[in-house]
């Protein structure tokens, strides 16, 4: 969805958005690291500036470089063979409760995969709706 755009297009806030592109990129990597690892007590595979920078009731705060936004891009490609690959290992063992500001209770490391796919469905709108205006 964001192939093709510059980097002050996906740093472009557009009128009426608290955020940008290289947010919502940065964003869905981060909760799928904190739903799916932090919750069932392993170490996210993103560093904590990045967990500080781009989690739930983040904004950006200055622009995000070139150089970390294709980081983001190939970690969230990579996230996913990294979450098959340690689901089919039964890492997620300890999984700790979490109710989701959705209303959601996630108890479950099955709970937070199925989770995650609508969390990022609903920022895939934001970035669709966002891509027209940049």
């Amino acid at each position: 969805m964001v192939d093709g755009l510059t980097t002050e297009q996906l740093n472009k806030i557009p009128e009426g958005f608290n955020n940008n592109l290289a947010w919502h990129l940065g964003h869905v990597l981060i909760t799928q690291q904190l739903l799916n690892y932090k919750l069932a007590g392993l170490s996210p595979k993103v560093s904590d500036e990045w967990i500080a920078k781009y989690r739930k009731g983040t904004k950006p705060e200055a622009p995000i470089t070139e150089a970390e936004i294709t980081d983001i891009k190939t970690q969230l490609t990579t996230s996913i063979a990294d979450l098959e690959k340690d689901f089919s290992e039964g890492i997620f063992k300890n999984y700790k409760t979490y109710p989701t500001s959705y209303g959601v209770e996630l108890t479950s490391i099955e709970d937070a995969v199925a989770f995650n796919n609508v969390h990022e469905a609903m920022h895939l709108g934001n970035v669709i709706s966002m891509r027209k205006l940049v």
